[in-house]
């Protein structure tokens, strides 16, 4: 049971856009990867029935003994749920298809949308160490990313860089603004990064210029490219970081790793 004395744990960060195909997911898996690989203790929460992340750190399908359904649904004991990966320091708690009935069953309990805050701040938590859970979203505004957005202390966008991807943020944002409104007072941008990014491309350099001009500090300064490893990388079950460590899109993902870190610190400081 959730208990508000206890101190602060790791920070959770959801990793949400509701537009589907802008790199949510392989910005979810190699982001963890590059935290881990400096050191982090980090834990990826797979809320996407489509259970990519999941598959994207290795975790085959019949190996999904315990999944972010039972965490949330169940009282399963976290040790049962939380699976490693071949990576040190980066954990994950896996999803299946199951979790697609899971909006139905949510609506009928009275706490539905601080499932997922509470479960993440059990204090059998505390015996991982984890700095930081990584949550990644579905791709839609329904209550799963809404229980991802009331359980985090803040909300990661990626946005790709092609036509229209500014408009679609406009809906996320009314989103993030009603949870802090209501039930999460404390939720704040984490950024924007960037992804799939062509510079030869005179459409993503105009993305990049709109969403600086928007948004100013809030897009982070490393963009991700559009690069054939990181594509690759998930048919082969692992992040980019391992399938190609010297790729341009492993030294992208671990470039905002630092970013991320260094602006965390200085918040930290302030």
């Amino acid at each position: 049971m959730y208990d508000p004395t206890r101190p602060a744990g790791p920070k959770i960060i959801a990793i949400a856009n509701q537009k589907g195909g802008v790199g949510k997911t392989t910005t979810a898996i190699n982001f963890a990867s590059a935290l881990a690989e400096i050191g982090q203790r980090v834990l990826v929460v797979d809320l996407d029935p489509q259970g990519n992340a999941s598959t994207g750190l290795g975790l085959m399908p019949e190996n999904r003994n315990a999944t972010t359904y039972d965490l949330l649904l169940d009282d399963f004991p976290l040790g049962d749920i939380i699976c490693e990966t071949t990576q040190k320091g980066l954990s994950i708690v896996p999803s299946t298809t199951d979790l697609s009935s899971a909006d139905i069953e949510l609506i009928a309990n009275e706490k539905r949308s601080y499932l997922l805050h509470d479960a993440l701040r059990q204090p059998e938590m505390d015996r991982f160490g984890f700095d930081f859970i990584l949550i990644d979203c579905p791709p839609s505004l329904n209550l799963l990313t809404v229980n991802a957005m009331v359980a985090a202390h803040s909300v990661l966008v990626p946005l790709q860089s092609e036509f229209f991807a500014l408009e679609g943020l406009s809906q996320l944002m009314l989103t993030i603004r009603e949870v802090r409104q209501s039930a999460n007072p404390k939720l704040r941008i984490e950024g924007v990064v960037l992804t799939m990014y062509d510079a030869r491309n005179n459409l993503s350099q105009q993305v990049e210029n709109d969403a600086r001009d928007n948004l100013g500090d809030l897009v982070f300064e490393t963009v991700i490219p559009r690069n054939v490893r990181v594509s690759e990388a998930p048919s082969y079950a692992m992040p980019v970081l391992e399938y190609d460590t010297n790729s341009k899109g492993a030294a992208a993902y671990r470039a905002l790793a630092r970013e991320f870190l260094t602006k965390n610190e200085t918040m930290t400081a302030a």
